[in-house]
């Protein structure tokens, strides 16, 4: 039995949509943070699916 697509999974599913929903949100942050936490928010809530990703290829 093994998975052929990340996103065919829930868990997947639902860090994406999470992801996507962090980062609408982090557009609404001043300016003054838009390098340096925005970039880092967003680059840790991308990490998650594309973790979930490389777990899943190596299964």
């Amino acid at each position: 039995m093994g998975v052929q697509s990340a996103k065919k999974l829930i868990v997947y599913q639902k860090a994406y949509k999470l992801a996507m929903h962090i980062f609408n949100i982090s557009k609404k942050f001043p300016d003054e943070e838009k390098y340096a936490l925005t970039s880092q928010i967003r680059r840790s809530s991308r990490s998650v699916c594309l973790n979930l990703r490389e777990l899943t290829y190596r299964l």
